[in-house]
């Protein structure tokens, strides 16, 4: 399986591309950013879609993983995250790719373990799990995380990253 990774933004999205071994092992392919010219959101978004396209066309990745669109403070700038999203997604899409959506929480927990990882720990934890030379740019790290994460979950990991609930008896548990 090869995964490609999104992290979408209208000025800046990040790819990440992984190949899934068979020994279940995650090997890097590539990664890098799309960059959107400044001004006009229709030049942008199909920069975005024309940029998604051609990486698709070069890796041949046979599924794409992205992040979901949060609520951020700034309506206008949540809109236009998710209209660049939908441009990643389009061209997905026109290239037959499933999808798969996680949160930036999935993300984050997947690869660093916990959810409230900032970017520097995900660039160290990214580089780590497919063993880079140096850490990538925050953009391309966050969309190979999301490329590990739907590995991990493709793989039947995603249990094991969901929080559990813990059962127990106290201290009555402990004393059997």
């Amino acid at each position: 399986m090869r995964i490609l990774g999104i992290d979408p933004g209208s000025r800046i999205t990040g790819f990440g591309v992984v190949s899934v071994l068979r020994n279940g092992r995650l090997q890097y392919v590539a990664s890098g950013c799309v960059r959107a010219p400044k001004g006009d959101i229709a030049q942008r978004l199909k920069t975005v879609y024309d940029g998604v396209a051609e990486v698709i066309r070069a890796y041949q990745p046979t599924t794409l993983a992205i992040e979901k669109v949060f609520m951020a403070r700034n309506a206008d700038s949540a809109l236009k995250l998710g209209q660049a999203r939908g441009a990643a997604i389009a061209a997905g899409a026109n290239h037959a790719l499933p999808l798969a959506e996680y949160t930036a929480l999935q993300i984050k927990r997947a690869v660093v373990g916990r959810g409230a990882a900032d970017k520097r720990q995900v660039q160290h934890m990214v580089r780590a799990l497919l063993g880079l030379s140096g850490a990538p740019p925050a953009d391309a790290a966050d969309a190979l995380a999301a490329a590990i994460c739907h590995a991990h979950h493709a793989n039947g990991v995603g249990a094991l990253l969901r929080p559990r609930r813990r059962r127990g008896r106290g201290l009555r548990g402990l004393l059997k």
